[in-house]
């Protein structure tokens, strides 16, 4: 640990430049983390004094590939951000973690007080008192400390925020107690922990993976309880390409029937073939069986189910195009990936409210302006709102953030570069 002071010196003289490039991958990113960072140590300082601090960061994520394929035990491609939730934290030897984030009230957690309190407790106190109650379970080692959390992870935008913070909780944990030694992707089973008893959201693995373990990321959820995850030894910065995601400005509210209408409707075909769910359903069997399928199930949950089966094809030949370096095959499965999910899972507009498609039109307008030989884009994350990605070529995203802006308002198109580190300690 050092002085606050000192990092202060050594963020404004450009010595922290080096890693902070490593994080944030844009230099012209740094003049403003740097602001952002000296402005975080102020507060803590404001908070809790000068002390000797360490600071700690968490990305947040984009789903890449693999659309609405988790929930049946498929394949998916994900990525960790240049996005993050960032920490100045000092180690106490009061067993109290204390909290304070941006301007929100200070949170405060007893180590020895985890029982759940859902009635009581706010998101990020049920988040902290699940995420240490996940290490007490498998034996690491907890503390006190104070901190002060900032975060630029978008809230609404499908990069997960939630998962940044509490990858961001594990990894001061691991950093303060356990000499840095608690792997990343165990990290990210206690976060899934602390949001699914703690917090009460029946999420799954892919967003505490993929801002844990960092980079480009391949799961395999044929096990939820012990997902496989490979990392992809490919930096998408390293060849020119940004990742932009758009906000289209639209809610999602009232969505919750067509979000859970999903994995419902592929739950009934899978029951069809004596499945709990899709995996191990093959295209054979659902074309040998389409007619009594779409007679029983309707035609969307078997175009849903059609979905699935392709997507992991797809996600697989997206995995084998980046071990390769070949970016072309690589944005080619992405797009194939994004028409699947607009045309056959059915998940970019509401049938009911054909008056409202933000998402329909950034896609069209993407498609319009875009080259697709040298760029992919498709809707990101759940669907039927919120947000679009592309995959732009750097010297094409000037372009396209003005398209977007001028067409959703300005700052909708966030450009992101793809961090090759998860949670990490800074410094």
């Amino acid at each position: 640990m050092i002085s606050l002071e000192e990092y202060k010196r050594t963020l404004l003289s450009g010595e922290m430049d080096g890693r902070l490039l490593e994080l944030y991958i844009d230099p012209s990113l740094l003049s403003y983390e740097r602001e952002r960072y000296v402005r975080a140590l102020d507060c803590f300082s404001t908070l809790y004094g000068e002390k000797e601090i360490v600071l700690f960061s968490a990305p947040g994520r984009s789903e890449v590939m693999g659309n609405h394929t988790d929930h049946q035990h498929g394949e998916i491609i994900a990525a960790s951000i240049n996005r993050d939730a960032i920490a100045v934290v000092h180690p106490t030897d009061e067993p109290v973690i204390r909290i304070t984030s941006g301007d929100f009230p200070e949170t405060v957690v007893n180590i020895g007080k985890l029982d759940p309190a859902p009635d009581l407790d706010d998101g990020t106190t049920s988040i902290v008192k699940g995420v240490v109650n996940g290490f007490q379970q498998r034996g690491y080692l907890v503390g006190g400390f104070t901190a002060y959390v900032t975060s630029d992870v978008l809230i609404g935008a499908g990069l997960s925020s939630s998962a940044a913070f509490e990858t961001l909780i594990g990894t001061i944990l691991s950093g303060l107690f356990n000499t840095g030694k608690v792997p990343a992707e165990e990290i990210a089973v206690i976060g899934q922990y602390a949001e699914n008893v703690y917090f009460g959201k029946p999420c799954g693995l892919m967003d505490q993976m993929a801002c844990s373990v960092g980079g480009l990321i391949h799961v395999d959820f044929q096990d939820p309880e012990k997902a496989a995850v490979e990392k992809i030894d490919f930096d998408l910065s390293s060849v020119g390409y940004s990742l932009c995601i758009t906000d289209t400005k639209s809610s999602h509210d009232d969505l919750t029937a067509e979000y859970a209408a999903i994995p419902l409707e592929m739950k009934e075909v899978a029951g069809f073939f004596g499945r709990s769910y899709l995996l191990g359903t093959t295209l054979e069997e659902l074309l040998q069986h389409a007619s009594e399928l779409r007679e029983r199930f309707g035609d969307r949950a078997f175009l849903r189910a059609l979905h699935f089966v392709k997507e992991n094809d797809r996600v697989r030949d997206a995995v084998k195009a980046l071990e390769s370096r070949d970016v072309s095959a690589f944005l080619e499965e992405v797009a194939l990936s994004g028409k699947s999910s607009f045309e056959v899972l059915q998940n970019v507009y509401v049938a009911s409210d054909v008056k409202h498609q933000s998402v329909s039109v950034a896609l069209a307008v993407s498609a319009s302006v875009l080259d697709p030989k040298t760029s992919a884009h498709r809707v990101h994350g759940g669907g039927f709102a919120g947000t679009i990605q592309a995959f732009v070529r750097d010297e094409d995203v000037p372009s396209y953030k003005k398209t977007m802006d001028c067409v959703f308002g300005t700052g909708s198109c966030q450009v992101l570069k793809i961090r090759m580190t998860g949670g990490t300690k800074v410094m």
